[in-house]
């Protein structure tokens, strides 16, 4: 009884689940619906054409419709009539032929399963452009009807009693340019560019039709000057004269324009053909005897000594092959696998401050006031203030005289503090790139970023990095953006409940609504296990975990030693593939396996970005200790080259946790606040995190230069609808797998029985033996093998023998030299059995 009441009430909880899901249209619902439409547009377009032929006939069957014997000439019989006097009469007129496109397109869109999201802009201007023309030919509405229709009509007899004729027909005008300039994006720049190429055409074209005359006289003038060409079997020979030896010859002169032309020569003084050439007895010429060729490369001259030899021609291919790939295919688009994937809508992020930041004039003038006293008591005159307002800060950039010391400003923080009342103010003396000092000062009534703002804004949407990451806004009240590829790893600190959870969904938002699934994975490591739990739903889009587990985000401190192993050996693979590749860095071999110079059938694959989170490293530290250090580091030395990148985020920022070895890898460092200066310098390597006044508002540095900005807040909810957005569309078949790690301690303690061999075992071997490698990814390439398999492989080689034991990183020892003693191997184990 007690278990049919809980099976009753998880029925009852699981229903609001269900009635929250997104209503979406399946495939075949989508292509009735679009049938419909396509066929409806068909309808307008037959119904419209008739009206013009047989409107006059049909009008009285419009007033009685339910009498069938009153006949209608419209093509679409009553129904056509109707809906032609709706749209053109008592519509828009002439200008309704536009919705038969739009009815089209909607049409279309639907039965190719195109987004339909994007016709919203081409409603909007059919609609617009309706309403423009239809105002327009409302000017001929007495003369015919059907042109503006009764709402053009009714709509210019109403701008008439304001604006008469003439102002309408501006106010059309400048409908119409509005129109042209942002829809068909006509402009005047556009419209001199193309006379101006109009113009570049006429002048070549006449500059080429003078050259073809010039060179056509050129050989006019050539021909008429040349003698006609006569067969030499025509003409008797006539001795040969040498031009040095005869001084006649010199005073020769040939006047070429006085010749006759070859048309004109006369056929008496031709002479008949003689038709073989036998009969004639002409002096032939005595030509040099040419080289004997021996063969293809060699020419054999009369002196036997002496051999001519020819180097053979290469040949010379056209087109590169990846070049023919790319032209023939195109370029190889990882994407293709979901096509049809949506980035999310920045509508399902909350709006948290509509007006922007809002400025105290009175507090502002009083802070001022109060700094100027205070250091007017220490007999110190500034010569400039400005006051910026930051979303959290205001920023006071002071100018002090001449011959005051920075370090006697820098000394009265806690007396500035004091005056002003404030939570704790933060002095920057001197602003780097400035001449100026500045002194922070928490607003009264801060403002929140929302992560909507930072999302839709300019310099986060046009940015054209490889992982960009929109953390907040800074003083100035600029969308901070920054490219986790060239930190290349981020650390993260902060006291407990100052917004590190907050800053990790922030990133990973980022992230999310910028980069397509097939180009980044995250491994998601959450000790607390309560924290990245919501991106459950998008593990088969986004997420990267081991093979053989249940869940993706990693809870389970021996699961982590194992990820991050993993993560070893998957950075040792990808170097392989970039030493093949001959490239540097996953960007190269990216655009180098686009460009399809790089065959997968060798093991080449589209390397996608894989970024490892730490929601609390300390507890890692303190659990594990050395086995999640010396991975970490590793990564952290080595992996930015092949894409792994790093976010490790910790509450406690002690140098046990955060060693000089992780800090040396991590320039990139987020500080929230923390209780100590102490902490403050464990993070930044420097003072000020202790002056921060929480909730989100943190210093970034990747370098000397500290950034004082205010994170961006998203709230659970907001990832709980991003998530459920993109785990309901189409995935991948499942998460992304990383290599299988086997760990030292769990060896391979295998029996060494003949009986429960893999069928592929003896091939295996001759592979092995044949490269010397042993490697699960040999076996992978050469027997087509999935990891798994290729691995049971290898076990079974080392304890017949045939390998040794696992090095790490290292391909494992063959212990047989060649084929033939591997054969031999063979032949004893089968006497023996």
């Amino acid at each position: 009884m007690a278990k049919s009441n809980k099976k009753n009430t998880d029925k009852k909880e699981a229903k609001p689940a269900s009635e929250k899901k997104k209503f979406q249209l399946s495939r075949s619902q989508k292509v009735l619906l679009g049938a419909l439409f396509f066929l409806f547009s068909i309808a307008l377009l037959l119904s419209f054409v008739s009206y013009f032929l047989y409107g006059d006939f049909d009008q009285s069957g419009l007033t009685v419709l339910g009498d069938r014997q009153e006949k209608v000439y419209n093509w679409l019989g009553k129904f056509g009539a109707y809906l032609a006097d709706l749209f053109l009469y008592r519509g828009f007129g002439v200008a309704s032929f536009i919705f038969i496109r739009f009815f089209f397109l909607l049409g279309s869109y639907l039965v190719l399963d195109l987004p339909v999201s994007k016709l919203k802009k081409t409603l909007f201007w059919d609609l617009y452009l309706a309403i423009i023309l239809s105002v327009l030919f409302g000017f001929f509405n007495s003369y015919l009807p059907q042109l503006g229709g009764v709402i053009g009509y009714e709509i210019n007899l109403y701008m008439q009693d304001y604006l008469a004729k003439t102002g309408i027909l501006l106010v059309l005008i400048f409908g119409l340019v509005v129109f042209l300039i942002l829809r068909i994006k006509i402009s005047p720049d556009a419209i001199k560019t193309y006379f101006e190429k109009r113009q570049q055409e006429r002048e070549a074209a006449e500059e080429e039709r003078k050259l073809k005359e010039m060179a056509a006289e050129q050989t006019e003038s050539n021909f008429a000057a040349s003698p006609l060409p006569i067969n030499n079997s025509t003409v008797p020979a006539e001795p040969e004269y040498d031009e040095e030896d005869d001084p006649e010859l010199e005073n020769i002169q040939l006047k070429t324009n006085e010749t006759k032309s070859a048309f004109e020569i006369d056929k008496e003084s031709l002479k008949p053909t003689i038709s073989h050439s036998s009969e004639i007895n002409l002096n032939p010429s005595v030509k040099e005897k040419e080289p004997e060729a021996t063969d293809d490369n060699t020419i054999k001259t009369d002196d036997d000594t002496f051999v001519i030899e020819k180097s053979a021609e290469e040949d010379v291919v056209e087109e590169n092959l990846a070049s023919k790939l790319v032209a023939d295919f195109g370029e190889f688009d990882p994407t293709l696998d979901l096509s049809n994937y949506q980035v999310p809508s920045i509508e399902l992020l909350k709006e948290y401050s509509s007006g922007g930041i809002t400025i105290n004039q009175e507090e502002l003038e009083e802070n001022k006031n109060r700094i100027v006293d205070t250091l007017k008591n220490y007999k110190i005159d500034i010569a400039q203030i400005k006051a910026t307002v930051g979303p959290t800060v205001t920023l006071y950039e002071i100018v002090p005289e001449a011959g005051i010391r920075i370090s006697k400003i820098k000394n009265l923080e806690d007396d500035i503090a004091l005056s002003l009342s404030a939570l704790g103010i933060r002095i920057i003396a001197p602003i780097p790139g400035k001449g100026t000092i500045g002194i922070e000062v928490p607003n009264k009534n801060p403002t929140m970023v929302s992560m909507k703002s930072v999302i839709a804004s300019p310099k986060f949407q046009n940015a054209e990095m490889e992982l960009p990451v929109a953390l907040g806004k800074t003083i100035s009240n600029e969308t901070f953006v920054v490219d986790l590829a060239k930190m290349p790893h981020l650390l993260m600190a902060g006291a407990t409940g100052q917004g590190k959870s907050v800053g990790l969904n922030a990133l990973l938002t980022s992230l999310l609504y910028k980069k397509h699934p097939a180009e980044v994975k995250f491994v998601l490591v959450d000790p607390k296990k309560v924290e990245l739990t919501l991106f459950n739903k998008i593990e088969r889009h986004y997420l990267a975990k081991l093979p053989d587990t249940e869940e993706a985000i990693i809870t389970d401190n021996t699961k982590v030693i194992n990820t991050l192993n993993s993560l070893c050996i998957e950075m040792d693979n990808r170097y392989s593939l970039l030493k093949d590749a001959m490239v540097r860095n996953i960007k190269e071999y990216n655009d180098k396996f686009r460009q399809r110079k790089l065959n997968p059938e060798n093991g080449h694959r589209f390397l996608p970005y894989i970024v490892l989170v730490v929601d609390e490293f300390a507890d890692l530290i303190m659990t594990a200790g050395k086995e999640v250090e010396t991975p970490i580091a590793r990564l952290a030395q080595l992996a930015r080259a092949i894409g792994i990148h790093l976010i490790i985020a910790t509450q406690r920022p002690s140098v046990n946790v955060i060693t000089g070895i992780i800090k040396a890898n991590f320039p990139a460092r987020i500080a929230f606040r923390v209780t100590s200066k102490i902490d403050s310098r464990t993070i930044l390597d420097n003072q000020g995190a202790d002056q921060l006044i929480g909730r989100g508002d943190m210093l970034y540095t990747q370098g000397n230069d500290l950034t004082r900005v205010q994170c961006a807040f998203v709230d659970t909810p907001e990832v709980e609808k991003i998530t459920e957005f993109i785990g309901s569309q189409k995935a991948y078949p499942d998460a992304y797998l990383l290599p299988e790690y086997v760990g030292e301690e769990s060896g391979t303690n295998l029996d060494n029985d003949i009986s429960e061999r893999d069928a592929m075992f003896r091939e295996a071997a001759e592979v092995i033996v044949t490269a010397q490698q042993g490697s699960a990814s040999l076996l992978q390439r050469k027997l087509k093998l999935g990891y798994n398999r290729a691995g049971r492989l290898i076990d079974q080689l080392e304890a017949a023998g045939i390998v040794g034991p696992f090095e790490g990183s290292k391909a494992r020892n063959v212990l047989i030299p060649d084929l033939t003693a591997l054969e031999q191997f063979f032949k004893n184990e089968e006497n023996n059995f």
